[in-house]
Formats: C-alpha cells, sequence, structure tokens
C-alpha cells in the first residue's frame, strides 16, 4: 500500500504543476491578445446594409446575365490557318535547334 500512496502524491503534484502551467499560457494569452480569449470579431469592419443590398443586387444581376446566355461582348478570336502554319514552322525550328545542342552537349 505505500507504493500506491507515493503514486498518488506523485500525480497530485504533476497535476497542480499542469494546472499553473494553464495559468500562465492563459496569462499570456490573455497579455498578447489572443483572438480566442478576446472575441473573434476583433479587427473586422460590418459592413452597411446598403453596400450589403448593393453588392447582392449586383451579383443577382449577374447570376440573371449568366442565366440568360447573354454573349460576352468580345467574339473569341480566332487564327488564319497561315498564321497556324507560321506558328507550326517556328515551334518546329525551336525543337529542331533545342535536339541539335542536347546531340552537342552529349
Amino acid at each position: 500500500m505505500g507504493n500506491m500512496s507515493v503514486v498518488v502524491r506523485q500525480l497530485r503534484t504533476e497535476r497542480e504543476r499542469a494546472q499553473r502551467e494553464v495559468i500562465r499560457i492563459d496569462a499570456a494569452l490573455a497579455a498578447l491578445g489572443s483572438p480566442s480569449t478576446n472575441g473573434s470579431n476583433r479587427g473586422r469592419h460590418s459592413m452597411s446594409a446598403a453596400a450589403r443590398r448593393k453588392i447582392s443586387l449586383a451579383q443577382k444581376a449577374r447570376w440573371a446575365k449568366q442565366k440568360s446566355g447573354a454573349q460576352p461582348a468580345k467574339p473569341k478570336r480566332t487564327i488564319s490557318a497561315a498564321s497556324r502554319r507560321k506558328m507550326a514552322a517556328a515551334q518546329k525550328a525551336r525543337w529542331a535547334k533545342a535536339k541539335a545542342q542536347e546531340k552537342k552537349a552529349a
């Protein structure tokens, strides 16, 4: 039974030490102004009802425009066949140059 009382005493002293540590940590957090202890809205700005309404109406207008299937202002640009051929030839030349340098290095 003597061993059991020693173990219980050690556990109690450990618990007291842990409690002191928690108190120290809480004090440090309070001093630093932790959001968890000082309220979560610190530093945030609230928005007026008029501003929220403006944003809401603007978003609803965007959704309505999207649902109506309205086309974008600028049509999608296309590249002529001649331009595509020029770009393909230029890319092939770049690859040939890269492969030649690769062979040279090897």
